[in-house]
């Protein structure tokens, strides 16, 4: 056999063995796709509200290849007046699925909306989530800002889910980013109440503090850089929890980060937050 025509058979083989490797790590990737813009309400539910048809949808990000993964459903800020829906970079890549959702803002909408399209699209991933391959066990709720105190709302006070016919304690974990523990200042605005007078009704996470709450990781930038009392709001929700026993609350200030600069650090607690809660569950299991 001739030197040349060797080497062209090794070049063959080599070759096929590299394309062997290459399906095999892509048989072993994890991949992920998104789907954007599902609507959480059916037709018939929002046929009647047009502004609900543009703003009540979802983007749904997960893994295409891992079964039974958790979900971090993901509110964005906006003071409950402006922003939108998106999958944070941090969140990415992780095996978990992001639920970045879409509500309806003041002053096209008025209180409860917020809240009542926050719940609505929570209850849609419980209902949904399994269709994807996720595990309705493992929901977990976070925000920024106006969607820290989404957060903090559905996860404490039952009511918003109940309306959909799910326990609020079947949530895995509530990480609030710098989220309002008082009522919201857009409520109060609502309320006729100036944005520096604070209040404590119904309608603040602080009312509805209990024992029996899903973990809750509360997260805030720097007491100093923070929007005025911020921190402090989420220390005495820190501190009640406490004192009604709670036992898996925590509370993480951020040195150094302001308001708008505290998310992406707070992305990697939340994802220490999410495996330290699976661990606790396959222990007590």
């Amino acid at each position: 056999m001739r030197l040349r025509e060797i080497r062209f058979r090794m070049i063959i083989v080599t070759l096929i063995l590299t394309a062997m490797q290459v399906a095999r790590a892509e048989e072993t990737e994890v991949r992920y796709k998104t789907l954007n813009d599902i609507p959480y309400y059916t037709a018939e539910e929002s046929q009647q509200n047009e502004y609900m048809q543009e703003r009540c949808k979802l983007d749904l990000y997960y893994p295409t290849k891992i079964k039974g993964f958790p979900t971090v459903v993901w509110f964005h800020g906006g003071g409950l007046k402006g922003g939108s829906k998106s999958i944070p970079k941090e969140l990415q890549d992780q095996g978990l699925a992001i639920v970045a959702v879409n509500y309806r803002l003041f002053p096209k909408a008025k209180k409860p909306a917020y809240l009542e399209n926050a719940a609505a699209a929570v209850a849609w991933t419980f209902q949904h989530i399994s269709e994807y391959g996720g595990n309705p066990e493992l929901i977990f709720v976070a925000g920024h800002s106006a969607g820290g105190y989404l957060t903090s709302m559905l996860g404490l006070d039952k009511r918003w889910l109940a309306a959909h016919d799910i326990d609020a304690n079947r949530i895995a974990g509530l990480i609030p980013y710098s989220g309002h523990c008082i009522t919201h200042m857009t409520v109060r605005e609502e309320m006729g109440i100036e944005r520096d007078q604070p209040i404590i009704d119904d309608m603040a996470p602080l009312f509805h503090a209990r024992k029996d709450a899903p973990p809750i990781l509360l997260i805030t930038g720097d007491r100093e850089l923070e929007f005025p009392t911020r921190y402090e709001e989420n220390a005495y929700m820190h501190r009640l929890l406490q004192v009604v026993k709670h036992p898996q609350a925590q509370l993480f200030e951020l040195d150094g980060f302001t308001h708008g600069t505290m998310a992406r650090p707070g992305h990697f607690l939340l994802l220490e937050e999410v495996k330290r809660v699976i661990k606790a569950k396959k222990q007590a299991d």
